[in-house]
């Protein structure tokens, strides 16, 4: 026997009202519009003309947290991107005082293990090298926030 369950009214949902459903109904999100699209994406360069990109083909996802995105971020998405494979998933958090990252790695298990946490200059081999001077961006910010930049 098959039941449906009796869902909020919507004409469209989207991957941002699946905390509206139940908690106990299982789903998997099968149409494309409805995936999760990270702030920023590194794919492989063969895949550089496919818009838009399939999650699974994604070699690092970034989430930049914003007041009513953090548990989806850290969450919801998450488990989206560790289930398609993604090897590396950054969370940055401009929130606090000092700008945030947060370096997860895809464990053997196909769960995200944080490998790194910092609000200094960061520095990863994954999935090539490269550093992000976080308190360069957290100055820039607060030069924004109190007029200064353009």
């Amino acid at each position: 026997m098959t039941v449906a369950p009796i869902l909020p009214e919507r004409s469209e949902w989207t991957v941002d009202d699946l905390g509206d459903l139940p908690k106990d109904l299982p789903y998997e999100l099968i149409n494309r519009r409805n995936e999760p699209r990270p702030d920023v994406v590194a794919i492989r360069r063969e895949h550089a003309d496919r818009s838009p990109v399939p999650v699974e083909d994604a070699l690092l996802a970034v989430e930049v947290i914003s007041p009513t995105s953090v548990f989806r971020d850290m969450y919801d998405k998450a488990r989206v991107y560790a289930h398609a494979g993604v090897q590396t998933y950054w969370v940055v958090d401009p929130l606090r005082e000092r700008m945030t990252l947060t370096e997860f790695v895809l464990s053997p298990k196909g769960e995200y293990e944080a490998v790194a946490h910092t609000d200094d200059v960061f520095v990863t081999e994954r999935p090539w090298k490269v550093s992000v001077d976080l308190p360069a961006l957290t100055a820039r910010r607060a030069a924004l926030l109190a007029g200064q930049g353009e």
